[in-house]
């Protein structure tokens, strides 16, 4: 049989009957099939040795010195005393473990092992050194101040002349930055496919929900028996949590639509100061720690408000029994080192809520932002309080951070960055009343025309239906190509497109829009979707304005009315900052 290379011998100084050693290279595999720590088996270093002095007295030489001086960590142990313990460590191995050497020499290398150590991979090793096999794997190992590290070991058997194993030698690694990587990277796509698929199903639930809404509310106005009308609204609320959810899921998945402007966050506090401490409830004392001159961020301001709503919300529960929580902001410069957050480096301020309840594990931490994800009781929590808020801020470029140790309370950091300019006070809205019938029609002129363009065959009847109910004369396609043919036959002489975005066919909503505004940039568009990833990305034409699905007879209305009245993108018009949206 042809021997390998790994079964041949090499030797230094002239082997053991010269005073030198000899020893088998690694070859390309162990035998237990594992892998070195570069993530290859190199043919040149030795997974096993033959030496002619075991004495480890004499510790003069030049091999001794390089072996103290090396970064690597290194052990010997012995196993002809009992447990195998360590005989040698060197000072690359007490920095690593923050073991003095007394407290090393003796033991058995077990004392590094901790509740969270694999046991099959404790198993691999302990099978390893009882057949005196070289070994390769990475094991969870624990320091002296009880810090988890992951450490990727080798240990290779050395042995006598005549055979004898003698001792083992282990060198290790400190590999938790790699494994934290390779995690880190790993979640990110977990959560980027979570993500996708929810944005998707939120997209198709919305036109279904937009379905059932629109009829509910229909039936409402026409039924007038009130216990029909209980029962129609108990369902019509359902279907409003249900479109809560959805927004959620969206938010999660960063394709949330929002509108970004410069806020002060100690302002926007205390603008809803009264409504935290409500949400808060009367057993928990909630303390403002508001910087004043805190430089603005560019957010949008309701969803800033639901997040920090959230997590009041989440801090009041992990306190059963009452207590404090802190909301505080303050400003933090950010260097782009990989400890600063995984930011690009600049100027940010921070929105922190603390509490003083339960905490959580890290094996809990790590999940948080996960959908559906909840330590709460049956019916108590969806899950997607935290995963809207990580979603918003990255959506925002920001940052969501946890800190949170058992029995000491939990810390949720928003980080937002500084915004180069002046900070808007947000005014409330003031409601007002106008009709929901188009003043072209209150005046005697023709009905306005509108062209609805929408593929749900639910959807398009019930617009349909609301707008001619609204006095709009009402002409409709259920796809871009028939929505463009259906404008060229009438020469584009409408007075608004409603127009679905996501369509089937080569024309969507977008195309269809750019398309009309190319011959009649006058006539305004109005965009509804439950799915807002293309205007998210920035995919957006001049004069284009949006309806989120599902919408209510009354909002429909009211964006019909006021896009028709300040036309398209032929008419005069903000001009658009420089530096543009928040974008993820």
């Amino acid at each position: 049989m042809e021997r390998g290379p790994e079964d041949r011998l090499e030797q230094e100084g002239g082997g053991p009957e010269a005073g030198g050693s000899e020893g088998r290279p690694a070859g390309d595999l162990l035998p237990d099939g594992s892998i070195t720590l570069t993530g290859h088996h190199q043919g040149r270093h030795w997974r096993e040795s033959t030496i002619t002095d075991d004495d480890l007295s004499d510790r003069g030489g030049v091999f001794f010195a390089a072996v103290e001086m090396t970064r690597m960590p290194m052990i010997l142990t012995n196993p002809r005393l009992p447990d195998n313990p360590i005989v040698f460590a060197n000072k690359a191995f007490l920095d690593l473990t923050g073991y003095e050497e007394p407290e090393v020499l003796g033991r058995n290398c077990r004392f590094l092992q901790g509740p969270r150590t694999d046991r099959d991979t404790v198993r691999q090793l302990r099978e390893a050194v009882e057949g005196h096999q070289p070994v390769s794997l990475e094991i969870l190992n624990y320091k002296r101040d009880g810090t988890p590290f992951w450490n990727a070991v080798f240990i290779g058997p050395v042995t006598s002349p005549d055979g004898e194993l003698v001792y083992f030698f282990a060198s290790q690694l400190d590999v938790t930055r790699r494994r934290e990587s390779e995690e880190k990277y790993r979640q990110a796509q977990k959560m980027e496919a979570v993500g996708q698929l929810t944005a998707g199903l939120a997209h198709d639930f919305n036109n279904l929900l937009q379905a059932i809404q629109g009829n509910h509310e229909r039936l409402l106005g026409q039924i007038e028996a009130p216990e029909l009308r209980r029962r129609l609204e108990n369902a019509q609320l359902a279907a409003e949590r249900a479109a809560k959810l959805t927004r959620q899921l969206l938010a999660f998945a960063r394709k949330t639509r929002l509108d970004p402007k410069p806020v002060d966050l100690s302002a926007a506090v205390t603008g809803f100061a009264d409504l935290l401490a409500t949400t808060a409830g009367p057993r928990v004392d909630l303390q403002l720690n508001l910087r004043h001159r805190l430089p603005p961020c560019y957010v949008d301001l309701t969803h800033l408000e639901t997040a920090l709503l959230n997590i009041v919300l989440n801090a009041r529960d992990a306190m059963p029994n009452g207590g404090t929580v802190t909301v505080a902001t303050s400003r933090v410069h950010l260097n782009g080192d990989p400890p600063a957050r995984e930011l690009p480096p600049g100027e940010y301020v921070v929105l922190a809520v603390s509490d003083e309840g339960t905490g959580m594990p890290p094996s809990v931490v790590t999940r948080a932002v996960e959908p559906f994800f909840t330590t709460k009781g049956q019916g108590k929590g969806t899950g997607l309080g935290l995963a809207m808020v990580h979603g918003f801020l990255q959506q925002s470029r920001g940052r969501l951070e946890i800190d949170s140790e058992v029995g000491r309370g939990t810390t949720v950091r928003m980080i937002l960055p500084v915004h180069v300019g002046e900070a808007i006070q947000e005014q409330p809205l003031r409601g007002r009343s106008e009709p929901d019938r188009p003043a072209a029609e209150a005046q005697g002129a023709p009905q306005p025309v509108v062209l609805v363009v929408e593929d749900s065959d639910e959807v398009l009847a019930l617009a349909r239906e609301h707008l001619a109910e609204l006095g709009y004369h009402v002409m409709t396609a259920s796809d871009g190509e028939e929505a463009l043919a259906l404008l060229q036959r009438v020469n584009y002489e409408v007075d608004l497109l409603f127009t679905d975005l996501i369509m089937p066919g080569s024309i969507n909503g977008l195309a269809l829009a750019e398309e009309l505004q190319r011959h009649a940039p006058q006539v305004p568009v109005l965009v509804t979707t439950g799915y807002n990833e293309d205007l998210v990305q920035g995919v957006r034409g001049p004069g284009l304005d949006v309806l989120a699905k599902p919408y209510r007879r009354s909002e429909l209305a009211d964006r019909v009315r006021s896009a028709i009245r300040h036309g398209g993108s032929g008419a005069t018009r903000r001009r658009p900052s420089d530096f543009g949206a928040a974008q993820a």
